[in-house]
């Protein structure tokens, strides 16, 4: 069963093209710019081939969309002798409120739940609908799934997601929280326990998250116990761009001492906090561990809070979970950085962990492996996460039942 994969931003097509029988990835990529001058559509056969990037008018996601397909099924370069060959689609949904707890069948009826939900992601529901109607559109009689990067936080009990205001809120308009990054969570929840060489259902994990965005997951039973997003991707860990938790008095104090609009206090909040805004030099953690620590005195402090945050998350889902059997980094900055790994691990002794600074060093850049001392009650595992094979799993699976 060949299954395509599609994540679509409000201007970008992230797309992989599996083969579910070998479980391999026939052809990945990227469209960017959807909608902008000077779009761009990468292509390479195979999990590690060469990439080629071919300039291409992308004005909308249809589009987008075609041109992969014609990418895929080009008879010099491509892996399809046909579209015939897909025998269904993936979708990445980010929000599915409190409708969904797995993934489903899209129908209209789900069509329509996922716009409903667009209040919750406004940037992101959007532009993920435009890709299950392009398709639509372009293959009519092939089935599609939606994939929700909510779901897998649906197992929270109430004292989990509901917020210290108004029920009413809760009530009428389903305000608490959701969690983001199900998806991976999920699958390196998975992958740790064939690691461990037990049973899921038997181990307490904490998972850290660290992309841009970042999130922390404490995983009891392969279930979700809580998780550090909230009702939007801005709660939590301090990020890239995104403030994390905050003292909420202070948005109104700000909004007033310099007069900002709502939108003006969002995009302060979403685009220019984080590690951006401590630094005041960039979002991205390689820029700040480049010669770590003789940085500047606030690019170190950058490094710091984000460090302190997670570390303080770590500790808090282990009293959630009443103990923990593994750590569980992953994403760009989980899985490529042994400086915040060390930061946030130091002084761990008394919860049981003790890190192997040399394994630490060495475990990165796609590598996966147990980054801890022998003795060390508590293992810290770095596993390279695999949203898009999580979504062709459970597409296959649903399409096949």
């Amino acid at each position: 069963m060949k299954i395509l994969v599609l994540n679509c931003g409000s201007s970008s097509i992230k797309y992989q093209l599996f083969d579910m029988k070998e479980k391999t990835v026939l052809a990945k990529g990227l469209a960017q710019r959807v909608g902008l001058a000077g779009s761009t559509i990468d292509f390479r056969k195979g999990d590690d081939g060469k990439k080629a990037v071919f300039e291409a008018e992308i004005l909308d996601h249809k589009i987008g969309i075609q041109k992969i397909f014609e990418l895929l099924t080009n008879k010099e370069t491509g892996v399809l002798g046909s579209l015939n060959e897909v025998d269904a689609v993936g979708h990445r949904i980010v929000h599915g409120g409190d409708k969904f707890s797995a993934s489903v069948l899209i129908t209209q009826e789900v069509k329509d739940a996922i716009k409903e939900c667009i209040v919750f992601a406004p940037l992101h529901n959007p532009p993920n609908l435009k890709g299950v109607e392009a398709v639509e559109e372009i293959l009519p009689n092939v089935k599609q799934v939606a994939v929700f990067d909510t779901s897998f936080h649906q197992t929270m009990k109430p004292e989990a997601y509901i917020y210290g205001i108004p029920y009413m809120f809760y009530e009428k308009h389903r305000i608490r929280r959701y969690g983001f990054h199900g998806t991976s969570h999920r699958y390196v929840a998975g992958r740790a326990a064939e690691m461990l060489g037990k049973p899921l259902e038997e181990l307490k994990l904490i998972t850290v998250h660290l992309g841009n965005g970042a999130s922390v997951a404490a995983i009891d039973k392969g279930k979700s116990m809580d998780t550090s997003m909230g009702h939007t991707p801005l709660e939590g860990l301090v990020m890239g761009t995104r403030c994390g938790d905050i003292d909420p008095a202070l948005i109104l104090h700000i909004m007033k001492e310099y007069e900002l609009t709502v939108s003006e206090m969002d995009n302060l909040l979403n685009k220019h906090s984080g590690v951006l805004g401590i630094s005041q030099e960039s979002s991205d953690l390689r820029d700040l561990e480049e010669d770590w620590p003789n940085k500047s005195e606030k690019a170190n402090l950058a490094l710091d809070v984000y460090s302190h945050r997670i570390k303080k998350y770590i500790g808090a889902y282990m009293a959630v979970l009443n103990g923990c059997d593994a750590v569980v980094w992953t994403a760009g900055v989980g899985e490529n950085s042994p400086i915040v790994r060390s930061i946030v691990h130091k002084n761990m002794d008394w919860f049981g962990i003790k890190l192997d600074l040399e394994k630490n060093e060495v475990t990165w850049r796609g590598a996966e492996g147990d980054i801890t001392t022998p003795d060390s009650k508590v293992k810290v595992l770095v596993i390279p996460t695999n949203e898009e094979l999580v979504i062709a799993q459970d597409t296959m699976e649903i399409v096949s039942n």
